[in-house]
């Protein structure tokens, strides 16, 4: 199974594979399943899970790499595993696997980041970097540069989603410009999303794959298991090996049949957008030098800055104008946030 060649699904780096390895037989019949299927670029197969909570499934360790590398041979396929210990970097070396994924809760820790990337040091290995849990983009940046430093070359970055309290209906909240900003910090590092831990749920894998596709990022990684049902891990959000071929067609299709001409047709729009941002941007500065005034007065009459009382009723106004418009109620209400929280920045400066 080589790499996507450029008559291939959109030239889209294409992972699928179970979440956990949890028999010799559970293995091979997904991997004789995606190896039919010349899009899948590389196999995932999770060899050591660590649970939120003990006493689940953890993974087989050391005997699944064996059946790994055996089923490497016997299909002709790659297979990436996930690492958290150095010692696991080693037993992948050892069986022959050449790409390894850091997981969530270890890319947000700079120490086992570090520990991870002593043992990758000169291994010629590529690494694929999910994001943190947390919806910090610079734990994410930091574990790649760690990597880098340590020699890694060949380093993607991974979408998973971010834990929230308000997880907007999925089982990690996906915050896309999260990883749109890792992508304008380090535009050279490929983005790949995985729609099954953004999810949580099998039936929305699919289009949260498109939705990805839309924002051009540069393909998937999607938990594949051949009998979903009976999975003893991630059972809600994996598909079986019909629903990813499903899943490619349809992102094939929809490539495919982009017009000819619409840049054409998007450039009077987009000159359009960008003088609506223009006078965003103006009013923006117009709010906080009526800030600045505001906290003068507020200083001269000993007044706190902060009104809880005012506060309420400008947010309920706005969100009642906001529903009037169509807006979405949880995007104004971030946003307004956001702006209320910088007015108060910049009364407190000027006091």
């Amino acid at each position: 199974m080589q790499p996507i060649s450029v008559d291939r699904i959109m030239e889209k780096t294409i992972i699928a594979g179970p979440c956990s390895v949890e028999s010799r037989e559970q293995l091979r019949e997904v991997t004789a399943a995606l190896s039919r299927m010349p899009q899948v670029t590389m196999i995932r197969a999770g060899v050591w899970k660590p649970r939120t909570r003990p006493g689940a499934f953890e993974g087989l360790g050391e005997p699944a790499l064996r059946w790994i590398q055996e089923l490497a041979k016997e299909f002709g396929v790659r297979y990436c595993c996930e690492v958290a210990r150095p010692e696991h970097v080693a037993l992948c070396q050892h069986y022959g696997i050449d790409t390894v994924w850091l997981g969530a809760r270890t890319t947000g820790n700079p120490f086992m980041v570090e520990e991870l990337c002593q043992a990758l040091r000169g291994s010629k290995m590529a690494v694929l970097a999910k994001n943190p849990t947390s919806p910090d983009v610079r734990l994410w940046l930091g574990a790649i540069e760690r990597l880098r430093a340590a020699g890694i070359d060949d380093i993607t970055a991974v979408h998973r989603g971010f834990a929230m309290y308000h997880n907007q209906g999925y089982r990690n909240a996906p915050l896309w410009e999260v990883a749109l900003e890792l992508r304008r910090e380090m535009p050279e590092i490929p983005i790949l999303c995985d729609p099954s831990h953004i999810g949580g749920r099998a039936e929305l894998v699919a289009p949260l794959a498109q939705a990805a596709m839309q924002l051009d990022y540069d393909g998937l990684m999607v938990e594949v298991h051949p009998h979903p049902e009976a999975a003893l891990t991630d059972t809600k959000q994996q598909i079986d090996p019909a629903a990813l071929a499903a899943l490619l067609s349809v992102i094939r299709d929809s490539a495919t049949s982009q017009p000819a001409g619409s840049d054409q047709h998007l450039a009077p729009l987009r000159e359009e957008i960008d003088t609506v941002d223009h006078e965003m941007l103006t009013l923006l500065a117009r709010r906080m030098e009526l800030s600045r005034q505001i906290a003068a007065v507020k200083h001269e009459q000993g007044m706190a800055v902060y009104q809880s009382k005012r506060w309420e009723a400008v947010m309920n106004d706005r969100l009642r104008l906001a529903h009037e418009m169509g807006l979405d109620e949880n995007f104004t209400k971030e946003l307004l946030e956001k702006i209320h929280a910088e007015s108060v920045r910049v009364q407190l400066e000027t006091h």
